[in-house]
């Protein structure tokens, strides 16, 4: 059985090394979870530049011992001259994913560090700006060794990131993707953090450093402006929550799809499965994610768009009837196909119990591939999840925020424990979560056993190839398993074992002793970092 660490005075877990280390040299110095949280996302910002940074968008939920959880949301609306005629005029049948066009959203990320900062003020959290990014600028000014993953994603999409506003002069040498293991400095980048932390978080949006993002995008050809950026604000919002006879879920509200995570796991345990990793823990949990997609892909959007709440999907009487739909031997029609992303979930819990489950992207690797040169940051492509279809539920329309695969969870269990998890993987996060929830919760399974363990989802692919119909499998499913559910219909495609395509997930669980369980994905570059 694989170990999951242990420690009682805090922990971090994140998909790369240095940046668990980061938030856990936070903790050693007296920071709270969020402070120690805002170090490793700053840090994951330069060391895994294909799929976070200053450019993307962030969600949070926060729970404190004996509070309700808090939830977050650091989504940004497209520019207020973003709309269904820009892309039309320009001969666009679609929003295109790379490219100025795609940078047409507001990134919203450093809005939401500031909202989670007022949260830790409050508990006494008193650390600096320039020590939250301390090694995260170290990292950027001094260098660091490129990872596979990020060789990997500049490799797939350098035909056309390399012809985008600033992406060569940042990421490439000698217009060739480096290696991996070969440092890459980024010193625009180690300036910026440092004129934040002078100057503070909303020099972002309204400063400095706003006026040069707004000169940087329209340069590039973006139809965002400074008055987009000086409108923005991050938001404190309530989580959603489902109460299950193991414990009380919690998840973010639309635009995202947390609803969906939720939905799936209250249908999943309606089935009554008693056992983990054979063919009925699969089927079942496929063929929820099928129907929770469903209510998903019909309804979610901009929360202000949305004319039923989401918590009505959430009802009691809704689940039990959804639940009747399943057939737990055959498989039901596919939905549509998968939507990538890349992204970074990280976990913090500190030594007073307060814990932090956070997610940040840029949503494709290196999102629209334009970089802000004076700045050195990347800009999302969130919004090219909008569609042109002015019928479509997520229809562009101007300031209107865009629908998100983000969704970190968060999970106050029966017996006390506390648990935080997450994944990266766009489409898939909410079955990748549900995979590793039901593992723990109700199979018993230790953290790194189940974030370890062979992984599934519905077929998706990365930077826009079309996905095959069906589920992909890591290989380390057994063959008579991986048969089973080809006799109920499934299409099976089994992938490499420890594939990306599945996810970058992690976990941290707290229990009532005071001590912390931590679990890093061996898909990603992560560490368990604790004392």
């Amino acid at each position: 059985m694989l170990h999951s660490p242990m420690a009682r005075r805090g922990m971090v877990t994140s998909p790369h090394h240095l940046a668990s280390q980061a938030g856990l040299a936070v903790l050693r110095e007296g920071g709270t979870a969020i402070e120690a949280a805002i170090a490793t996302a700053a840090t994951l910002g330069v060391v895994y530049p294909h799929m976070t940074g200053l450019g993307g968008d962030a969600f949070w939920l926060i729970a404190e011992p004996g509070k309700p959880p808090v939830s977050i949301d650091g989504s940004g609306a497209a520019g207020a001259k973003v709309d269904i005629e820009l892309y039309r005029k320009a001969g666009h049948k679609r929003i295109p994913a790379r490219g100025p066009l795609a940078a047409n959203t507001v990134a919203g990320a450093v809005s939401s560090w500031q909202l989670a900062l007022d949260v830790s003020g409050h508990w006494g959290g008193r650390l600096p700006l320039r020590r939250l990014f301390e090694d995260a600028v170290f990292a950027a000014r001094e260098g660091f060794a490129v990872s596979r993953h990020q060789a990997a994603a500049a490799q797939r999409g350098l035909a056309d990131l390399k012809r985008l506003p600033g992406f060569a002069e940042t990421f490439l040498a000698k217009r060739k993707v480096p290696a991996a293991g070969s440092v890459l400095r980024l010193p625009a980048l180690a300036d910026t953090l440092e004129r934040l932390a002078n100057a503070g978080l909303d020099d972002f949006y309204r400063g400095e450093v706003a006026r040069a993002v707004a000169a940087g995008l329209q340069a590039a050809g973006s139809p965002l402006r400074a008055e987009d950026m000086a409108r923005h604000r991050g938001m404190r919002r309530r989580p959603l929550s489902l109460n299950l006879p193991c414990g009380h879920l919690f998840n973010t509200a639309p635009p995202t799809q947390g609803l969906a995570s939720l939905i799936l796991l209250g249908l999943y345990q309606r089935l009554g499965i008693t056992e983990a990793d054979g063919f009925d823990h699969i089927h079942g949990l496929v063929e929820s994610a099928k129907l929770a997609y469903r209510i998903r892909d019909a309804h979610v959007t901009d929360p202000a768009r949305m004319s039923i709440h989401a918590t009505t999907y959430l009802e009691d009487g809704i689940l039990d009837r959804m639940a009747w739909e399943i057939d737990k031997t055959k498989a039901s029609p596919q939905p549509g196909a998968g939507r990538e992303g890349d992204t970074v979930w990280l976990g913090v819990i500190d030594g007073q119990g307060r814990a932090v489950s956070f997610i940040q992207s840029l949503y494709h690797a290196f999102g629209s591939g334009v970089v802000l040169p004076e700045i050195g940051v990347v800009w999302q492509n969130r919004g090219c999840s909008f569609s042109l279809d002015p019928d479509h539920r997520n229809a562009l329309e101007p300031r209107r925020r865009p629908f998100h695969t983000l969704s970190p969870g968060l999970a106050r269990l029966k017996d006390g424990r506390t648990l935080v998890y997450g994944t990266m993987g766009g489409d898939s996060q909410p079955l990748v979560q549900a995979e590793i929830f039901t593992r723990v919760a109700l199979y018993g399974q230790g953290l790194q056993q189940a974030v370890s363990a062979p992984r599934w989802c519905l077929a998706r692919s990365l930077d826009g190839e079309p996905p095959p119909a069906g589920i992909q499998v890591e290989g380390r499913i057994p063959a008579e398993v991986r048969g089973q559910l080809a006799e109920a219909g499934h299409h099976v495609h089994v992938v490499e074992e420890w594939d990306s395509l599945l996810g970058h997930a992690g976990a941290l669980m707290r229990r009532p002793d005071g001590l912390i369980e931590g679990a890093a994905d061996p898909r990603a570059d992560g560490v368990v970092a604790a004392f």
